[in-house]
C-alpha cells in the first residue's frame, strides 16, 4: 500500500510479516501481537527495525514496556465507523511519549485526514491509486476542528464564542 507522510506519498521500507510467514533475511518488518509475543527474542536479534500492528481491539498498553523497541505502530482501522485506534494513537503519544512512526492502516477516508493527525498519526496508508493530490484536496478542506485536543487549537465552538463576544 501506499504511504503517506506530510502531505507526500513516500517510499515505505517496511515490510508486513505474517503470523506464519518466513522473516525476510534483512529489513525493518512489521509484526502482529501474536507474532512478537511468540518470537521477541528472534525478531530483537535480528538486528533491524522491528514495528508492530495491533488491531482496534489491542491497546498500546499490552506492549508498554516494548514500546521502545518498536520503529512504527501500525493501528488498524478495521472499519471508519470504528474509532478505537484514534484512542489508541493518543495514548500512544500522550501516556508513553511514543516518539516513533504511529500509522493508521485499514479502511481510511481522507476527510478524516484532520483527525487522523491530531491524534498523533503521522503516516497513513493509502489506498492503491490514490494520489497525493486527492489526500491535498481532502485535507485542505478541514481546516478548524470541531474538538477541542490537546494540541490547543482553536475550536470551532471557542471560534463561535469570540466570534459572537467581539460583536461579530
Amino acid at each position: 500500500m501506499p504511504l503517506l507522510k506530510q502531505g507526500a506519498i513516500v517510499d515505505d521500507p517496511w515490510v508486513y510479516v505474517g503470523d506464519d510467514d518466513d522473516l525476510p533475511n534483512g529489513g525493518p518488518v512489521i509484526v502482529t501481537l501474536k507474532r512478537w509475543r511468540e518470537d521477541r527474542d528472534a525478531l530483537m536479534a535480528r538486528g533491524t527495525q522491528v514495528g508492530i500492528r495491533l488491531t482496534s481491539e489491542q491497546t498500546p498498553g499490552q506492549v508498554e514496556d516494548d514500546l521502545r523497541h518498536f520503529g512504527v505502530v501500525a493501528l488498524e482501522f478495521p472499519a471508519f465507523t470504528d474509532g478505537r485506534s484514534y484512542s489508541n494513537a493518543r495514548r500512544l503519544r500522550d501516556r508513553f511519549n511514543y516518539p516513533g512512526e504511529v500509522r493508521a492502516v485499514g479502511d481510511i477516508l481522507r476527510d478524516q485526514y484532520f483527525q487522523y493527525h491530531r491524534c498523533g498519526f503521522d503516516a497513513i496508508e493509502i489506498k492503491d491509486g490514490e494520489t497525493a493530490a486527492d489526500w491535498a484536496r481532502a485535507t485542505s478542506i478541514i481546516t478548524t476542528p470541531y474538538q477541542p485536543a490537546s494540541d490547543g487549537a482553536d475550536n470551532v465552538l471557542s471560534l463561535r464564542q469570540r466570534r459572537a463576544a467581539a460583536g461579530g
